[in-house]
């Protein structure tokens, strides 16, 4: 399309404009399974050659060492998996088992790490990756992936029950930088998203609990028939019950990407971000901790400041509030952690710099997800300092409350 600037504008000022537009289908699967590795299960193959384009599929694979020392046959089934599968699959080269946690994330080191890897077994465009693990393997691993030759297809692998819910079954990669949580990163949807439940019976206690919170998160805000499961099957929960469990990461999973698919706005040109709720707190908690705290222990915290902030505004009732609260903690989440009263040397609370980070994540403008009611959202663009404080004030007496003998 061309345009030509209107005659009332002085000749010098004259341009000719091309205004070009086009849209670019992405799709990718999202199964839930179990034995993924296994030597007779035919998910992964049928995976790989899911475009059938009559090819030796080449791949790497990065498993997190959190999963390798859990799980130490896995290593040697992958092997076996690709050895099984001459004609249709080639393991450029042995699993590498690269550190998970926050850790994976904050050196540059393992992206160039995967960056050569790639680039010494000379794949393709059309050559896979497979990242096994939790999210911050998947971030790291899927951002190196996006750079080489502008996109390898990537296979993610979720192995927690965060990456399961949330992390491994979007379009996000990125690694943090700046001091800040995802800094740098990319949009860039997975080739595939493969949720092996038979992972989840290994995770510590902490890494089992701490994905519960992105289901309170969505449900919340989008889901009250949800939110009212997640209370009654509280105790199942925290008590490991396998099939709770798997129903939740299912129903959390569908939310997340039902919201990528129909939300308007999958690779966040916007300012509004609706699975962020609880965030702006969450990120910079984290990092004043120096990644001690899990991040869905933190999401945790700043979904209860947040939902605090709601009542205020009258947009939860009290009753509401204290539901959220206490379907967190019986789930054994947190709602409360001892940093986020923590003050700078001119008195204003450390905390309250999320908020900072958060708007210029955004894009300049603030907007902040708030429940309206179980089920329903909406977007407030200012968030004021004298709440917040009232937010933790009130969350560090009902801690101290919960925490006294008797």
């Amino acid at each position: 399309m061309s345009k030509r600037a209107g005659g009332t504008k002085p000749e010098r000022f004259a341009y000719e404009m091309h205004d070009e537009r086009f849209s670019v289908p992405f799709d990718y699967p999202v199964y839930f399974t179990r034995g993924i590795f296994d030597r007779e299960n035919p998910l992964l193959a049928s995976v790989l050659d899911r475009r059938q384009e009559s090819r030796r599929h080449r791949a790497v694979v990065y498993v997190d060492a959190g999963v390798a020392s859990a799980h130490p046959h896995v290593i040697q089934q992958i092997k076996d998996y690709f050895h099984d599968r001459p004609k249709e699959l080639e393991l450029s080269s042995s699993p590498d088992v690269i550190a998970g946690g926050e850790a994976a994330k904050r050196s540059w080191d393992r992206v160039k790490d995967v960056l050569w890897t790639i680039g010494n077994h000379h794949l393709c465009r059309q050559s896979f990756v497979i990242a096994v693990g939790g999210g911050s393997v998947l971030d790291m691993v899927g951002f190196a992936t996006s750079l080489v030759h502008r996109g390898l297809r990537l296979v993610r692998v979720p192995t927690t029950v965060l990456a399961q819910c949330d992390a491994g079954v979007g379009v996000k990669n990125g690694v943090d930088e700046h001091g800040a949580k995802n800094y740098v990163g990319t949009f860039a949807p997975p080739f595939a998203v493969l949720n092996d439940y038979s992972f989840l019976s290994t995770l510590e206690n902490k890494d089992w609990v701490g994905g519960i919170v992105e289901a309170f998160k969505v449900a919340i805000i989008k889901d009250a028939e949800f939110f009212e499961e997640l209370c009654r099957d509280a105790g199942q929960l925290r008590a490991r019950d396998q099939a709770a469990m798997e129903r939740l990461i299912r129903r959390t999973a569908a939310l997340h990407l039902e919201h990528i698919r129909t939300g308007g706005d999958p690779f966040e040109f916007g300012t509004a971000r609706p699975l962020d709720f609880g965030h702006w707190a969450a990120h910079k908690l984290e990092a004043m901790s120096g990644y001690t705290i899990g991040h869905g222990q933190a999401v945790a915290v700043g979904i209860a400041i947040d939902s605090f902030y709601a009542m205020r505004q009258g947009l939860i009732a009290a009753d509401e509030f204290e539901r959220i609260l206490a379907g967190m903690t019986e789930c054994g989440l947190p709602v409360w952690d001892d940093l986020i009263e923590q003050r700078g040397a001119d008195g204003v609370l450390v905390i309250l710099d999320g908020l900072n980070q958060f708007r210029e994540h955004l894009g300049g403008a603030l907007s902040v997800t708030l429940p309206k009611g179980i089920g329903a959202k909406v977007e407030v663009h200012q968030v004021h300092a004298d709440v917040v404080e009232q937010a933790i004030a009130f969350l560090k007496e009902r801690h101290a409350s919960h925490e006294a003998p008797g």
